[in-house]
């Protein structure tokens, strides 16, 4: 949600901010704008919709400046607007980007108007502008104007602040929300993810919750929410401005699902030595964490929920560890009662899930001493929280609808089934056979990426349809429940999820000839109960389009259509099974000439609540 980007150089800076802004699109966004000082005066331009949009508007009306910040706007308060975008601006002397929420902004609000002030637009980030002016007004220090100013901000917050009074300085500050700090020669940027500043640099500095960086172009100091000068470590990035492109594909989804063979080997990669998995792997202090747990609880959200689901039957079935599965949003909320030697894992890609995150911390006020996050962005708040960490190394993923973040999650959960299982019911014999159909993923999924074809046409059948209906039974039901996800994200048609089973206990009533069924059907000791429920389905007139095992001898007719996926054993199937769904969704977002990467109302990293 929302992306920040700011910088402050001895060169014009708004070629630098507008490249920044292109590469955090895929966070979702309604709005984009940008500030610069010069002259003594802050220029500003803000354009509804796209950054393409505020391109041009630059090249009719150019600015220019050494120092500027930027911003695409998600709305949470205000409806999408040229006056609802950032930056805000107090008085032609306060300019502020802002992700997260301002929790108390109509207090703050009423104040201020009762003090003279005048509202541009419904955002809670004007406040803060306001709120450092005021401060301002009784102290001529920039920077202890924004440390007195913050501490009346209560909910979460990532500022890049500016103000013509001291032109060469840039201020950034986080709580709740990431803010990193991208080190080039003689020059420094913000932003609020590594991948706008990839062009630049690959040198960062990740703010700690509650820092505030004072930056000029030749220093960074920073302070802790104590107040106290601390110095924060440059780490070297491995990601490449290229590895963010689309290169050959015409969406990043599409190239995303193609990566998926490689992102899985490189998930696996080091982990495993002479064939047995490396329990270090998880962190230094893993096998005596895992020697003393008794159960698992996940929470996560959305799509990395799913991959929690699936988990759960994995986990209990094949390594017999109680596991149980819960919305990170409801979790953190309903007074739960946690059982004890339970190890926490949190599930996100951005590892700034803001559900996630005050989860797993409500978790350990409620006393749980052990935590696990799996992730895809390192030095990300989860990671940082989490006493052990695993990363999937998915690498970049732009496309809002999640795909290959989604299967190197469960790669990562299979690991963690392994290491768990070796001190409840996992045998050695089941160990090496979950290891080698590990390994044998990513050349089944290649296997599966060649039907491309067949799916493509089958989504012709989606052209004029405005729902759908997912059926899966046992760990392929939870793969049934991201089928209708990914179709609903990009393609806006209403589709649904349901165990099989739960047919004849109120969705058969949908049933009719325009609903189109989609059953994930792999070859296991469900199949007979399946097909059962299938037979419903044909009973009432329903079309059936069912991705089955190719060893099955079913055949299809006018009422079902087949569409074979290469033979694969049960226990890795869902994640086989998930392949083909997504390349569903995709071919019939466009077909409907949906944005398939950045589906409307939708956010990539959803940092607030």
């Amino acid at each position: 949600m929302c992306g920040i980007v700011g910088g402050i150089a001895q060169r014009n800076v708004v070629p630098i901010l507008l490249e920044g802004l292109k590469r955090l699109e895929y966070r979702g966004y309604d709005s984009a704008g940008l500030a610069v000082i010069a002259e003594r005066k802050i220029y500003r331009k803000r354009e509804l919709g796209k950054v393409k949009g505020l391109e041009d508007m630059l090249i009719a009306d150019p600015i220019s400046g050494f120092i500027g910040i930027a911003h695409t706007r998600w709305a949470t308060h205000g409806k999408p607007s040229t006056q609802n975008a950032h930056p805000h601006i107090c008085r032609n002397k306060v300019a502020v980007v802002h992700n997260g929420i301002i929790e108390n902004y109509e207090q703050l609000k009423n104040q201020q108007i009762q003090d003279g002030y005048e509202f541009t637009s419904q955002t809670d980030t004007e406040v803060v502008a306001h709120q450092i002016y005021c401060a301002l007004e009784t102290t001529c220090d920039f920077i202890q104007a924004v440390k007195d100013s913050i501490k009346k901000l209560e909910g979460a917050y990532a500022l890049g602040i500016m103000c013509i009074d001291q032109p060469d300085t840039l201020i950034a500050t986080r709580k709740g929300s990431p803010l990193v700090i991208g080190v080039g020669i003689g020059e420094y940027f913000i932003a609020s993810d590594v991948a706008a500043l990839l062009p630049v640099t690959q040198r960062f500095i990740f703010l700690e919750e509650g820092d505030i960086a004072i930056i000029k172009t030749g220093e960074a100091v920073i302070y802790d929410h104590t107040d106290r000068l601390v110095e924060r470590p440059i780490k070297e990035s491995q990601l490449t401005a290229e590895a963010a492109e689309k290169g050959e594909y015409r969406h990043y989804m599409l190239k995303e699902i193609y990566e998926q063979p490689y992102a899985i080997a490189q998930t696996l990669e080091g982990r495993f030595v002479n064939g047995r998995l490396q329990e270090s792997a998880f962190g230094h202090n893993a096998a005596n964490v895992f020697d003393g747990i008794k159960a698992i609880l996940i929470l996560a959200c959305g799509t990395s929920y799913h991959a929690g689901l699936v988990a759960r039957y994995w986990f209990e079935e094949l390594a017999r560890v109680p596991c149980s599965v819960e919305v990170a949003s409801e979790f953190r909320y309903r007074n739960p009662v946690l059982a004890p030697d339970i190890l926490i894992v949190t599930i996100s890609q951005s590892g700034e899930t803001a559900d996630t995150l005050a989860a797993l911390q409500e978790a350990k006020k409620l006393g749980a001493l052990h935590s696990l996050t799996i992730c895809n962005v390192p030095e990300s708040s989860l990671v940082r929280e989490s006493g052990l960490v695993m990363m999937t190394r998915a690498g970049p993923e732009i496309g809002v609808a999640s795909t290959k973040a989604f299967t190197t999650q469960l790669v990562t959960l299979m690991m963690l089934v392994i290491a768990a299982g070796r001190r409840f019911g996992l045998g050695e014999v089941m160990e090496k056979k979950l290891t080698s159909e590990l390994f044998a993923l990513p050349g089944k999924i290649e296997k599966v990426l060649r039907i491309d074809g067949q799916i493509k046409t089958l989504s012709e059948q989606f052209a004029e349809k405005e729902n759908a209906l997912f059926l899966g039974r046992g760990a392929h039901y939870p793969i049934a429940l991201e089928g209708a996800l990914k179709l609903k994200e990009i393609s806006y048609i209403h589709a649904e999820a349901y165990p099989a089973g739960e047919l004849k206990h109120g969705p058969l009533a949908l049933i009719d000839a325009d609903m189109p069924v989609i059953t994930v059907a792999p070859n296991n000791n469900l199949l007979e109960k399946l097909k059962s429920n299938m037979q419903e389905v044909s009973a009432r007139g329903g079309r059936l389009i069912v991705f089955m095992d190719e060893t099955l001898p079913v055949v299809a007719d006018s009422a079902v259509q087949i569409i074979k996926i290469p033979q694969t054993n049960n226990e890795i199937s869902p994640i086989i099974y998930t392949v083909p769904l997504q390349l569903l969704s995709y071919h019939v977002a466009v077909l409907k000439g949906t944005d398939v990467d950045q589906p409307r109302n939708l956010a990539k990293s959803v940092t607030v609540e």
